[in-house]
């Protein structure tokens, strides 16, 4: 292993602090890839989660890794295969729902940065307890929103997250004014009806907006 947890954890902080929002994206077909990363990257979102829950995402990972400006991660990795698969793609880091020993293993030993799930405080504090102090709060919502991680914090406040699941327009600064977070994963910048219409510009503007809320 050439990465520790703490190199991990140092560059996926390094990777959350580029933009208040992270989009996270479902894409179904690669010919969408390339244009999609223009228009998110062009409003000023640079880190991009491709998650792995289509065929397509691994050729969609590879196509995104082209366009000049984005730094383009795999989630929902949740094996080691996944994590050999996305390292292949081109994946520049690792987002997973949760976290198992040889997951973190595995992302360790391909070098690849990781945000490791937590959605408690003893989850938290074990992934601490391995070295990791940026990581992924989710389901974010269905966890309890911004007051839970808020709560986590007060006894924690070594440890920073980047909250997913349930964020939206409406609640992400009540998310981003919380001093133990970085950013926020977000889907509603890039939704299913314009990427399927091609409608670039409308997904661009999105993306600007999101990129102005303020930490």
């Amino acid at each position: 292993m050439t990465l520790t947890p703490q190199q991990s954890s140092a560059k996926a902080r390094e990777i959350c602090a580029l933009a208040p929002i992270v989009p996270v994206l479902v894409v179904h077909d690669v010919a969408h890839a390339r244009p999609l990363a223009e228009a998110l990257v062009a409003g000023g979102l640079p880190a991009l989660e491709v998650t792995l829950r289509t065929p397509a995402a691994l050729d969609v990972i590879r196509e995104m890794s082209k366009v000049e400006g984005g730094v383009v991660g795999a989630g929902t990795l949740v094996t080691p295969a996944d994590v050999t698969a996305a390292v292949e793609a081109g994946a520049k880091f690792g987002v997973s729902p949760g976290s198992t020993p040889l997951l973190l293993d595995a992302a360790l030993a391909a070098d690849l940065p990781m945000l490791p799930g937590a959605a408690t405080a003893s989850e938290a504090m074990a992934l601490l307890e391995r070295g990791y102090d940026m990581l992924k709060f989710f389901p974010a919502e269905a966890s309890g929103g911004a007051p839970a991680l808020k709560a986590i914090g007060a006894p924690l406040p070594q440890i920073s997250f980047c909250p997913t699941g349930g964020v939206s327009p409406s609640n992400a600064e009540s998310y981003l004014s919380l001093s133990n977070v970085v950013c926020a994963g977000g889907s509603w910048v890039a939704p299913a009806k314009l990427v399927e219409a091609g409608d670039w510009k409308a997904i661009e503007d999105l993306a600007r907006e999101a990129s102005t809320l303020a930490r």
